[in-house]
């Protein structure tokens, strides 16, 4: 059940009718309570990203029994934040930052999904804190036949409450899209195939329906699942990289040209392979924020083509595949009036800031496990966010036109 506004405080029988309120309460000890719960997390959002607001005085001296104008105007500062804190700046803190742990999380995720009314930068928000929530708390042993919707649900029961497990007919979609993400090749082909895509109409189309309990399920085994089909795709990228340099080196060949992946036009073989290695350990380490997809792309396809081979899989953003292209009919939930995804400008990720991450400088943090075979992860919306080393990150669900970035780093997770 999706978490509504805190419990309500009853008028006593006594009191005359004409006093008594025409609605319940609000429980401004409830308010003040989760208030104080997020202001630090505000704050520090705020600092990190130079976020221009004025600072709360009454929570900033967290006075324990407030009036209730120091309530209201608790709760008008942390909508103003709402406002002003976009979703990449969201996923990047929340990856970076030891602040959040699991709690957090569930008041987040309560603070959002309280809201009245919904823009799709808040559906977005509340789209990958409930992956990130489920991430963190599921077992990193944990199979995809095994993240089923009762076993998401279950998991989901502090932030959801118990759900009943009736998933609507237009909601089957999501499991189309990610039979396509399966079957794709490499990570250009899920990034540029139209896969990507279908997961963020399907979200778009959902509507008001999107916060049905049964499809925010639905909507978290989605991201989940897709960000691990994202990382073992990425592996599945840098060992063929790393195949590559070696191959090079066995014919004598010492530099390459990089420039499309933003090297240089000698770029050494040496100098690639440590970067890479890098990244690697990072994925295995279970993820890290940041990470320059298109890079990593175009440095395979640079590697392919100083081997003389081309691209290693079909032109991906030219042909689209069949599963991809068919899933749209049936992504539509209802008579919903699908809205449009905004974009983001896409920064290009440079050479030095790929070197930096692969050093860990952005402080890389367990997200999901990223195992060769049957793990990596992704989540419902795409988008080339700008994160702090000018990087891209994944999500699937909603910020960029050809980019899904929605990493998650899990401080906590079981093992």
């Amino acid at each position: 059940m999706t978490p509504s506004q805190p419990p309500s405080s009853q008028p006593s029988p006594s009191q005359p009718a004409s006093s008594q309120p025409s609605g319940p309460a609000p429980d401004f000890a409830a308010l003040w309570a989760s208030a104080r719960r997020l202001h630090p997390i505000y704050a520090e959002l705020a600092r990190e990203f130079v976020i221009d607001m004025p600072v709360c005085t009454d929570l900033e001296v967290q006075a324990e029994t407030p009036v209730r104008e120091s309530v209201e105007q608790a709760q008008q500062w942390l909508n103003q934040m709402d406002d002003r804190i976009q979703v990449h700046q969201l996923r990047q803190f929340l990856q970076t930052s030891t602040l959040v742990d699991s709690d957090g999380l569930v008041v987040l995720l309560r603070h959002f999904l309280a809201k009245t009314s919904h823009s799709d930068a808040s559906r977005d928000k509340i789209d990958f804190l409930l992956v990130q929530y489920f991430s963190q708390s599921a077992p990193t042993e944990l199979e995809d036949n095994n993240a089923d919707i009762a076993y998401v649900a279950h998991a989901l029961e502090p932030v959801l409450g118990p759900v009943e497990l009736k998933t609507p007919v237009w909601l089957n979609a999501l499991d189309r899209v990610l039979d396509a993400a399966r079957r794709c090749r490499s990570l250009d082909e899920l990034l540029h195939g139209g896969v990507l895509e279908q997961g963020r109409k399907a979200k778009a189309q959902a509507g008001d329906l999107f916060y049905l309990p049964i499809a925010l399920v639905a909507f978290t085994r989605f991201g989940y699942l897709m960000r691990r089909v994202f990382f073992r795709l990425m592996l599945t990228d840098l060992n063929s990289i790393l195949d590559g340099l070696t191959e090079l080196e066995e014919k004598g060949v010492e530099t390459i040209d990089c420039r499309r992946a933003q090297f240089s036009a000698q770029e050494p073989t040496v100098r690639l392979r440590m970067i890479c290695q890098s990244w690697k350990v990072m994925f295995q380490a279970e993820y890290s924020s940041g990470q320059p997809l298109r890079m990593l792309v175009d440095l395979r396809a640079s590697v392919d083509a100083a081997l003389g081979r081309g691209s290693a899989v079909p032109d991906a953003k030219k042909t689209a595949t069949p599963a991809a292209q068919a899933a749209p009919a049936a992504v539509k939930p209802a008579p919903v009036a699908a809205k449009a995804t905004p974009s983001t400008t896409e920064t290009a990720p440079r050479a030095a800031a790929a070197a930096a991450g692969a050093g860990g400088a952005e402080g890389a943090k367990p997200a999901i496990s990223a195992k060769p075979a049957p793990q990596a992860e992704a989540e419902p919306e795409a988008e080339l966010a700008a994160a702090k080393a000018d990087a891209p990150e994944f999500e699937i669900s909603a910020d960029a036109p050809e980019w899904s970035a929605d990493e998650d780093s899990q401080p906590g997770k079981k093992k």
